[in-house]
């Protein structure tokens, strides 16, 4: 089954841009809510769990914008997971926005599996 782009939105209450930026775009960011442990190489990402790893490349980046990977084991070209910071232009509120593909069956534990480690990232921002 083909897989589907779908989007998440977090909205972050008093959150330095920053601190959220380094957060979602450095290795010791990434290790405080994304993964047990990430070594970069060049564009190459390892993101460790525990005793498994996954490795993907980066795509894309804007500093303090947005920030796009690939899995490298997945064969489908235009999928990709991404981490973007979005300001609205006229409350100025801030939001978290996660774009990944998941079959549409699988959709849902994977917007769980978001839900978890972005609650994990706002306790380690102090929201």
């Amino acid at each position: 089954m083909k897989r589907e782009k779908f989007h998440i939105e977090y909205i972050l209450k008093t959150v330095s841009i920053n601190m959220l930026w380094q957060t979602i775009s450095t290795t010791n960011g990434l290790e405080e809510w994304f993964a047990d442990k990430v070594i970069v190489n060049g564009k190459k990402y390892i993101f460790s769990w525990g005793d498994s790893s996954q490795e993907a490349e980066l795509v894309s980046i804007r500093a303090g914008s947005f920030i796009r990977f690939k899995w490298l084991e997945d064969v489908n070209e235009k999928c990709y997971f991404e981490f973007k910071i979005n300001i609205d232009d006229m409350t100025n509120e801030v939001a978290l926005t996660i774009t990944d593909f998941a079959n549409p069956e699988d959709q849902a534990d994977a917007k769980t599996l978001w839900d978890k480690q972005i609650k994990d990232l706002f306790r380690n921002i102090g929201l």
